[in-house]
């Protein structure tokens, strides 16, 4: 197995790690746009199955997976590339924009017999997994709200102040597209310790977007961020500090609810972790699983739509990335 990875910042340089430790990888290419970048990546993980290349149209060449863990833009026009030579395509972008294109090429990656995973990071990304996780206890679902605290690397930590900046965002309410302003529908929201509660608001997230399609028939589908004062207030602003190098903790909740016989339940579950260290785990997996020929069918979608999610949360958790069920106190999964 053959996987290359375009992007060697906080969560690029993650997938790399991933992807060389797991063995079935029998080699690994790096690009980035900064080759000093690229160059560190592959010194500090000294594996002579890890090479370097350069930002070109060929940094996928010979590839049987491409991971694309670039900054939010421009993900399509990778993918279609990555398309034309029959290679499969992981994204870790959460741009509502990238992931709107990325499910545009169904109709291509079926025709050539791959797949598309979108949104293949922390949330959205783990955050699908937990909620298709969860609608297995069901006997339907007819709700599914996410909300997510912290951010990775400085790209994420940019995305993550886009999203609240003024603006329409989608929600999907009663089997339709609703807008909505972002900022929005404060909600007290509890995750895992030691984040415990925050604020969170609407946000230019693409988890309706990618989760609606998982579940037919679902009536709401929504996606919050947290946000103290400040960041409402300057979100309009460029950023006024320097995002960590290497992001924080942050933690997903995933609440879902449906009906179990002729009553109805609630599922709420969660996962803690420094979000690129998530993300890197969750993109690299999902290409082993694409070149495995592990995912449920060709086409573009989220991972709650191409994967079996309790088995690839099994294996995320053996990589050290865990989840967690609220029942009055959490318990691992």
């Amino acid at each position: 197995m053959r996987t290359a990875v375009l992007g060697a910042g906080a969560v690029g340089s993650r997938a790399v790690r991933q992807l060389a430790s797991t063995p079935s990888v029998d080699a690994v290419t790096v690009a980035d746009a900064d080759p000093g970048r690229t160059a560190r990546c592959v010194a500090a993980i000294d594996d002579e199955r890890v090479t370097a290349r350069d930002g070109g149209d060929g940094w996928a060449a010979g590839a049987d997976v491409g991971v694309l863990a670039t900054p939010s833009g421009g993900h399509r026009a990778q993918a279609e590339r990555l398309l034309e030579r029959g290679t499969g395509v992981v994204s870790t972008s959460g741009d509502p924009d990238d992931v709107t294109a990325l499910l545009a090429l169904d109709a291509e990656a079926r025709e050539r017999r791959t797949s598309v995973v979108a949104g293949a990071a922390f949330a959205p990304g783990l955050s699908d997994l937990l909620a298709a996780h969860a609608a297995t206890t069901f006997d339907a679902i007819d709700e599914v709200h996410v909300a997510k605290v912290g951010t990775g690397g400085p790209a994420c930590a940019r995305a993550h102040h886009r999203a609240l900046r003024g603006g329409e965002v989608q929600d999907w309410r009663d089997g339709a597209w609703v807008r909505r302003r972002a900022g929005s529908g404060r909600e007290l929201c509890w995750f895992p310790d030691p984040v415990g509660a925050a604020d969170c608001y609407r946000a230019a997230v693409p988890d309706a977007l990618l989760l609606v399609p998982a579940f037919p028939g679902v009536q709401r589908v929504t996606g919050r961020v947290g946000a103290n004062r400040r960041d409402r207030l300057t979100s309009w602003l460029p950023m006024l500090r320097r995002p960590h190098p290497e992001g924080t903790t942050g933690a997903a909740r995933v609440e879902v609810r449906g009906r179990r016989g002729t009553g109805r339940d609630t599922v709420v579950l969660g996962a803690l972790d420094r979000p690129a260290v998530a993300a890197g785990a969750v993109a690299a997996l999902a290409a082993v699983w694409q070149a495995e020929g592990r995912v449920l069918h060709h086409g573009a979608g989220g991972l709650a739509s191409l994967v079996e999610p309790l088995p690839f949360l099994v294996e995320l958790a053996r990589r050290g990335v865990r989840a967690a069920v609220f029942e009055g106190a959490a318990h691992t999964l």
